[in-house]
């Protein structure tokens, strides 16, 4: 599995971390910052599931008056981690991120 890390933009949250399997599925979504239990959930929602087809359900969902949301970000920061890894692309610095020995992509600063 391969771990990534979001900077967000535009969103109270300011991180998320994830996982997508060699099947493109998504797991252990954090979102560090934003609203914790509204977070928690999507975290608990997304578990497991095809990570373009969460893309494609959360992409342009926007909170209050603000042009994106924690949900729009997770989706741009997946479609970036896919690109990434269909590219072969993921090489960090820091090759323990998660402490098991899978690689860490960052996909923006």
């Amino acid at each position: 599995m391969n771990n990534y890390q979001f900077k967000t933009e535009g969103v109270c949250a300011q991180v998320i971390r994830f996982g997508i399997d060699d099947n493109n599925n998504l797991h252990n979504v954090e979102f560090f910052g934003g609203c914790n239990g509204n977070l928690k959930a999507i975290g608990r929602l997304v578990e497991g599931k095809n990570a373009e087809e969460i893309a494609t359900i959360l992409a342009g969902n926007t909170c209050g008056n603000k042009s994106t949301s924690c949900a729009d970000q997770l989706a741009y920061a997946v479609r970036a981690a896919l690109k990434k890894k269909a590219e072969g692309n993921c090489n960090c610095e820091n090759k323990d991120c998660d402490n098991e020995g899978n690689s860490c992509c960052h996909c923006h600063d």
